[in-house]
């Protein structure tokens, strides 16, 4: 059984700033009502986001999301810093 959080080949470049913001995010196991609060957006924004990071990092759930992030949050906060990206 393929583990897209094992293999590790997530390429968060394909994100927008939004996005990663959003992804970072999924990390604290937020519902997406107080995500959309705090990021100022409408939840359904929110799981637009969500289901467009799902897609591209080519995950099967929120949940996978929300694991990747916690466990790449400094590789992707230093690869979007060093893109001239502000990461949460």
């Amino acid at each position: 059984m393929r583990s897209a959080i094992a293999e590790g080949q997530h390429d968060f470049t394909t994100l927008t700033d939004r996005e990663v913001e959003v992804l970072l995010l999924l990390a604290s196991g937020e519902q997406n009502r107080r995500l959309a609060r705090r990021l100022g957006i409408a939840e359904r924004t929110v799981r637009a986001h969500t289901a467009n990071i799902v897609r591209k990092l080519d995950l099967r759930s929120r949940f996978e999301a929300a694991i990747v992030s916690h466990v790449y949050a400094e590789d992707i906060r230093s690869l979007c810093s060093t893109g001239g990206r502000v990461a949460a």
